[in-house]
């Protein structure tokens, strides 16, 4: 079995920062994408960021020049550096990684529990 455990959500004010962190552990063959959404209360998931296996970023408009999305393939994790956040960053994140397990013929979608992180005006 495969498990994301995300960390770093949390409270700041508007301008602040926040740095999430997901770590993928369990029976992994390889990883490919990996990447961040969110959901704000009253809408849908949305995707913040995501990153190739070669490190390709990918940003919503939105979060383009205020979040930065990185991994270390080593340590099967993912993180996404949060600057400038503003009061409409408030959100559930949830870390998503498409997983090849072992002994499994394919990848996988696999999703963290997700974190809070809520933006003060």
């Amino acid at each position: 079995q495969v498990q994301l455990v995300e960390s770093g959500g949390g409270l700041v004010q508007a301008g602040g920062s926040l740095r999430l962190s997901c770590a993928a552990s369990g029976s992994i063959f390889s990883i490919n994408a990996m990447g961040w959404y969110r959901q704000a209360p009253g809408k849908q998931r949305e995707l913040v960021a995501v990153i190739t296996n070669g490190g390709s970023p990918v940003y919503a408009d939105s979060v383009k020049g205020r979040f930065t999305i990185s991994r270390d393939n080593a340590k099967n994790t993912v993180y996404l550096q949060m600057n400038s956040l503003k009061p409409e960053d408030t959100a559930v994140y949830y870390c998503n990684a498409l997983v090849v397990p072992m002994h499994r013929p394919r990848e996988y979608d696999y999703w963290g529990q997700g974190t809070q992180v809520t933006v003060s005006s």
